[in-house]
């Protein structure tokens, strides 16, 4: 790391998933915690103990009006991020908050308003997009080596059952969409950002039921887009997962040169682009890197990588991806998504654009 870039220097509230973004912070030579913020005192304390910090508070406020922060980073509940980005960005600060950026779209019209006129960046932590199979998946598809992307075929399929366990999961505007399975439309979004028309079923396990919830659990999805390519988007949380032979979170690529798949949290990709022979590729000397902490519900690796590639953009003044507007362009995906499932029919995303008056 050439030690004449700039330094950026950060503020993060919520310290439970904030834990990745702090050690990210932490060993990142582009940027400097200044300080953190939770309403628990514990969690500061924990935090603070855990990394070795000396400074926390458990008053937001405190964290946009300090001028020696540049950026706020939101890794609070869902249902708070839109709260918490307005008023950072109405302090003049920029923004990473971690997905979902909002849990629907009432929010939305509001946050470009505050994000014009404030001036500065909101960039969305879809996380995914910087682990290390989808990077090289990502550096294959823009070299080329895929030819025309035919199809997508993206997943997220994990036993989550413990999620359910958090208190904030089973308050309202909770969804198993917005916080699991956007990783897999986001991929899809990714790669077929003219997604017009979306179709699908959702189902809510008698397990979701039992701690009261009613959002659906499992769901499959088709995703069309202007050209005719389709995605296919799928996901189930509460039920007991093949481990090895679910990978968690996948992304595969059907090209007319050939085809990838990148899968988490296993650091494989798998490629064949004739004529060179099918090859897995492992990046497990990667693990510490990305998992720092107990298990693999953490991967902080992900974070430093979406942060450092956040501070390049803000050294060339340029608009970090996913942002405010592609965000919004997600969530009416997913808005679609919803109003499928509802309907039993396909539904036109122009059509929840023009609903929230984004079009």
């Amino acid at each position: 790391m050439d030690t004449m870039l700039k330094k950026y220097r950060l503020g993060v509230i919520g310290l439970g998933e904030g834990r990745s973004i702090l050690s990210a912070a932490i060993q990142s030579g582009r940027w400097e915690l200044v300080n953190m913020c939770d309403i628990n005192e514990e969690a500061c304390k924990t935090r603070a103990a855990e990394f070795g910090l000396d400074r926390y508070t458990l008053d937001y406020e405190e964290l946009l009006n300090d001028p020696d922060i540049d950026v706020i980073a939101i890794y609070t509940p869902d249902q708070l991020h839109g709260r918490h980005i307005k008023q950072a960005l109405d302090a003049g600060k920029h923004v990473i908050v971690t997905k979902p950026m909002l849990t629907s779209l009432d929010e939305a019209r509001e946050l470009l308003k505050s994000a014009e006129v404030s001036g500065k960046h909101l960039f969305v932590g879809q996380s995914s997009r910087f682990f290390e199979p989808m990077l090289h998946q990502r550096s294959d598809y823009l070299a080329g080596r895929h030819g025309e992307i035919d199809t997508v075929e993206t997943y997220y399929i994990s036993d989550s059952r413990w999620f359910l366990k958090k208190g904030w999961s089973r308050q309202q505007g909770f969804s198993w969409m917005y916080n699991f399975m956007i990783h897999a439309v986001d991929l899809a979004a990714w790669y077929l950002p003219d997604i017009e028309e979306v179709f699908g079923y959702g189902h809510s396990s008698t397990t979701n039921k039992e701690f009261g919830l009613t959002v659906p659990d499992t769901m499959r999805f088709l995703l069309k887009d202007t050209e005719g390519r389709i995605a296919q988007v799928s996901g189930s949380y509460t039920k007991p997962a093949l481990r090895n032979v679910d990978p968690g979170i996948s992304c595969t690529l059907r090209g007319t040169k050939g085809t990838s798949r990148a899968v988490y949290s296993k650091l494989l990709y798998h490629t064949h682009f004739p004529p060179e022979p099918a090859v897995t590729h492992s990046f497990e000397d990667k693990h510490p890197y990305y998992f720092r902490f107990e298990r693999e519900s953490h991967h902080a690796g992900e974070y430093q990588n979406y942060i450092e590639y956040f501070a390049e953009c803000l050294d060339k003044g340029e608009v970090p991806k996913p942002d405010l507007q592609e965000g919004c362009h997600t969530l009416a995906i997913m808005a679609a998504m919803e109003r499928s499932m509802e309907l039993g029919a396909p539904v036109k995303v122009k059509d929840i654009l023009k609903d929230y008056a984004l079009a």
